[in-house]
């Protein structure tokens, strides 16, 4: 299974970050399946955001529920994020990342996107 991260490369603050993770190879109804989205900012460790399961439920790290939103196309193997109001604090490397359930250590995900940078800033 590969994931593979889209989306602009810069945003403005106030604005919305938009990704997309394309799944190939196998398929976001995966019985068990949860897919997460993950950043790092500069200098700073992972944070998980949330993650979609294989149903469509969804979950937030609270911290950023408020401004997170996790939704999937299943006809088109593809999950996304949108974050609103950003502001430079969330300059990070966004990673995509699933496997069985939602892992409580990141090296328990068994996919990574590759990670794709965004950064905040007017």
């Amino acid at each position: 299974v590969q994931l593979q991260e889209s989306g602009p490369g810069l945003v403005k603050p106030s604005q919305t970050i938009s990704l997309t993770c394309t799944v190939s190879s196998g398929s976001l109804t995966t019985t068990d399946h949860a897919w997460n989205w993950i950043r790092q900012p500069p200098g700073k460790g992972l944070e998980w955001m949330g993650a979609i399961t294989y149903v469509g439920s969804t979950f937030y790290n609270p911290s950023l529920e408020s401004r997170a939103s996790i939704s999937m196309d299943a006809s088109k193997n593809q999950f996304s994020l949108h974050l609103t109001s950003v502001t430079p604090e969330d300059t990070a490397v966004y990673y995509c990342a699933g496997g069985n359930g939602i892992p409580t250590a990141f090296d328990e995900y068994i996919y990574w996107g590759q990670g794709t940078q965004v950064t905040v800033s007017s």
